[in-house]
């Protein structure tokens, strides 16, 4: 066989590899209302960017038949390419081979391209769409999984890790993405659970359909598992896309710089008067974030789970920033299991990718009740508690009104290491809100008083101007500075700049105890 016959047999091979599981799947897939594996890869990265690696891989089973099936790539599209000029690694399964079955060799493909990552300092994308483990490799596919896993924990804090779950996902595979840093979902194509619907009939027997069970509604509302979800294939990819434009490569580097052209000392009228007199009265966070930050321009994390804090990503002077705000529209802001756990983990990871966090504090407290007791608030709080002070990037809170209790000392206060803690003058920073406080304190007063409710007005108003103000925090160092309200903006630029040159750690120690 001479030099040409060579080349149009590599063609062929290569032909063959590219068309997958062939015309009539590929059909089916997108009948289905999904790309292929190739589409997506070539939809996420810069075009002609992506080099392949392992397309000639094959499994090895004989067994049931297997030696007669072929697996063009082995079910799994892996390599490498930029997004945006920036060098990141990707993988894809191929549902239209054999479903996109983990096997042994499928899994060796994952686990190399994972490991180049690692080795160059790249994020790594997962693009998830199987059947799940091949059934026909027994062990050697449950051997895959856990190498998977290993990689995922190993490489954890290390380069950014992404999974997307394209299509079904069940059973171990869902561990993977739950290790990973950040999960994206497609609605009405893509589920995630342990066991199926069919599974739970039986066993307890419940019915549910695998949209209710793990959709994309399911996880990024209630179960708080998936971070992200799109309406299709393409609006996913564009926005992993954007996530990828605030993070750094690795942990060693520093988030992108974006010149801006938002002014650096923009003053902004509307946050004057955002802080309604009535501290009772809701407001939108949201609207603060976007008076603060580089065009308005917010990335939010997980907009649909624990909707009482928010988190994301934005930048100020071009610089990228990690928020934590509390939600005064839901649930008045108050910490409570999920919200506990979603921001400690935002927070691990800006510490871990050297992002600087800014923390919005309006927080009346943990949020009451029996059965938040019972799912162990004091446990998940303590997770936000611990993030906070573990971090080392640059820390700054912005009191906005309320700070009561533990969960003032939770949200990125002076006591927990923060760098610069600044305050609105509608800031209530106290054991406990006025209201509550005066009902203790003045119990006596206002019993024995001939107008109760006129002397309790006027115990809660003494207690806010003697306890709850910002300038009784600052006389003790515990508040840097009370603020004007328009000039938190550049307040912030600068406090970031200053911290620009931090240098922090903590006592080494092998890992800590309240992992998130």
């Amino acid at each position: 066989m001479g030099t040409v016959d060579k080349l149009t047999e590599l063609q062929y091979r290569r032909s063959v590899i590219n068309n997958g599981g062939g015309e009539v799947k590929i059909k089916k897939q997108h009948d289905s209302g999904k790309l292929t594996a190739r589409e997506r890869i070539n939809a996420l990265l810069d075009e002609g960017s992506f080099v392949e690696i392992d397309a000639f891989v094959t499994h090895r089973c004989t067994e049931f038949g297997m030696d007669c099936v072929e697996a063009p790539g082995e079910g799994v599209v892996t390599g490498y390419g930029t997004v945006d000029g920036r060098l990141v690694y990707v993988y894809a399964q191929d549902f239209t081979v054999i479903g996109g079955s983990l096997g042994e060799m499928h899994a060796k493909k994952i686990c190399k391209v994972m490991d180049m990552a690692a080795k160059m300092g790249a994020p790594i994308i997962g693009m998830n769409d199987s059947g799940g483990a091949r059934i026909q490799e027994g062990i050697d596919a449950l051997s895959g999984f856990g190498d998977i896993f290993f990689r995922n924990t190993v490489n954890s804090g290390v380069i950014p890790q992404i999974s997307v779950i394209m299509g079904p996902c069940a059973g171990g595979a869902v561990y993977s993405p739950a290790i990973t840093d950040f999960i994206f979902m497609v609605e009405k194509t893509s589920q995630m659970f342990i066991t199926g619907p069919q599974v739970i009939s039986s066993v307890t027997g419940e019915n549910v359909t695998s949209e209710e069970l793990g959709g994309a509604d399911t996880h990024t509302s209630k179960s708080g598992v998936a971070h992200f979800k799109a309406a299709n294939d393409e609006e996913c990819i564009a926005k992993i896309r954007k996530l990828l434009s605030y993070l750094p490569a690795n942990n060693l580097e520093e988030a992108p710089y974006e010149p801006t052209n938002d002014e650096i000392n923009r003053l902004s009228e509307k946050l004057t008067t955002i802080v309604p007199d009535d501290s009772g009265k809701a407001y939108d966070v949201k609207e603060v974030i976007a008076e603060l930050v580089d065009n308005g321009d917010f990335f939010e994390v997980q907009e649909g789970f624990a909707k009482n804090i928010v988190i994301g990503f934005a930048r100020m002077n071009g610089q990228v920033i990690g928020i934590v705000a509390n939600q005064p529209k839901v649930m008045a802001g108050s910490l409570d299991v999920n919200s506990s756990d979603k921001a400690a983990r935002f927070v691990r990871f800006c510490d871990s990718f050297n992002i600087p966090l800014v923390t919005l504090t309006d927080v009346p407290g943990y949020f009451p009740g029996v059965e938040q007791e019972q799912n162990g608030i004091i446990r998940h709080g303590a997770k936000l508690l611990y993030a906070f002070s573990e971090a080392t990037v640059p820390k700054i809170n912005v009191i906005l009104r309320k700070a009561y209790g533990g969960a003032y000392i939770a949200m990125n206060s002076k006591h927990l290491g923060a760098d610069i803690v600044m305050a609105w003058p509608t800031a209530e920073i106290a054991v406990m809100g006025p209201e509550g406080a005066a009902n203790i304190i003045f119990k006596n007063d206002i019993k024995e008083s001939s107008d109760p409710v006129t002397t309790r007005n006027e115990k809660i108003q003494e207690y806010r101007n003697k306890f709850a103000s910002p300038y009784e925090a600052a006389k003790r160092g515990y508040v840097d500075d009370v603020i004007e309200p328009d000039s938190t903006r550049p307040r912030i630029i600068a406090a970031l700049e200053m911290l620009a040159s931090k240098r922090d750690s903590r006592p080494a120690k092998k890992h800590g105890n309240l992992p998130v």
